[in-house]
């Protein structure tokens, strides 16, 4: 298959780059990972008014503007170079994309315009204690009470609910899985934001006792494989952005530094440690391109694709990472230097949705191995 951006894809990319060159300069990311809100609410405003970014996947009948996988592709890249410090990732990609796959028609029209618009931001809790995208460790409950649901129990490892509106949370119910909309003002909800690696997107520990929640779409009919798969190219189109960051930042450092009278980057041991990395993060994005396109296009084999961006994805950022750390010699290791703020992303990305030996099996399960 060959694949090309179009004219119009590639000034979209401009549009966006711009954006976060302007508005998410290594100093602002320092500045919000500090911070325990973890975002500026004018970049939001004008991320999600000006530029339409938040309803981008979300169709136009609920105030979106109907893109798929491969235009939300080109913003997730841009915002993987910059480390844009906003829950972009948790509203309009995780929670919108549950409330799209999962919801009934009135709850389409309640949530996704808030999203779009950006009034509102919302997050998905899954994950509990091992951290598993998987129904089988999903042990949180909700019990009927009168027209609505009570939910009890803890997640783990969720994106942004400091800055989220509402909660979708899978929880079990007497019919089966389900996901259910909590506000996350309630009393009874606990969040407790985690100190982690990567202070660049807070993670939070949320605690639900006996939270009010209304069910979205139809009770026991959540599935967990269709959301993980969107949520993982998108995190994985992230990830080789800052894969693509990382090698543009080695391949500068190298023509500057100078030894021996000559720029390190002519040496060979320098060129072919770069060559190889080039080639990494080229059939990574190759990866992510082919599992957005096929997502797109509805077919076959959309869990295969998924789960093989996101495996090569995360160890093209991991590894570009480490070389440029170790191409920028002893500088690279300072906390002044930049380059471990995508190193520590990298770390993160790398677990979230799952590891990539997770990844690779759930591939050969997709395949029928």
């Amino acid at each position: 298959m060959e694949f090309a951006f179009t004219e119009d894809q590639e000034a979209f990319r401009d549009s966006v780059r711009r954006f976060v060159e302007q508005k998410s300069t290594t100093a602002d990311v320092r500045r919000l990972m500090a911070s325990d809100k973890g975002y500026d609410e004018s970049v939001w405003q004008t991320l999600a008014s000006d530029l339409a970014l938040s309803g981008l996947i979300i169709p136009e009948e609920f105030g979106g503007s109907g893109f798929g996988a491969r235009e939300l592709g080109i913003v997730m890249e841009e915002f993987g170079r910059s480390l844009i410090c906003v829950p972009y990732f948790a509203s309009s990609v995780m929670a919108a994309s549950a409330i799209m796959l999962h919801g009934s028609q009135h709850d389409k029209e309640t949530w996704l315009p808030t999203i779009a618009d950006g009034s509102k931001r919302a997050t998905l809790c899954v994950s509990e204690g091992p951290g598993l995208w998987n129904e089988n460790e999903i042990k949180a409950n909700a019990v009927t009470n009168n027209k609505e649901y009570l939910l009890r129990g803890r997640k783990q490892y969720v994106v942004d609910a400091q800055a989220s509106d509402f909660l979708i949370v899978a929880a079990r119910s007497e019919d089966g899985l389900s996901y259910f909309t909590v506000d996350s003002d309630a009393d009874s909800v606990e969040i407790q934001i985690e100190q982690s690696m990567d202070e660049t997107r807070k993670i939070a520990t949320i605690d639900f006792n006996a939270s009010p929640g209304q069910v979205l779409g139809a009770a026991g009919k959540a599935r967990l494989d269709p959301l993980l798969d969107f949520s993982s190219v998108a995190l994985a189109h992230e990830m080789v952005g800052g894969a693509q960051k990382m090698l543009d930042s080695a391949i500068s450092y190298t023509k500057l530094r100078v030894q021996f009278g000559r720029s390190i980057s002519s040496f060979q041991a320098i060129k072919h440690r770069l060559s190889d990395l080039l080639l990494e993060v080229e059939l990574a994005k190759s990866a992510c391109y082919h599992a957005a396109y096929t997502l797109d296009n509805h077919q076959e084999g959309g869990s295969s694709s998924a789960s093989h961006a996101k495996a090569q994805a995360s160890e093209a950022f991991i590894n570009s990472a480490i070389q440029c750390i170790q191409l920028h010699g002893g500088v690279g290791f300072t906390w002044e230097n930049d380059t471990h703020l995508w190193f520590k992303r990298a770390k993160s990305s790398e677990v979230f949705l799952g590891a990539p030996h997770e990844h690779r099996e759930r591939m050969l399960v997709a395949n029928g191995l």
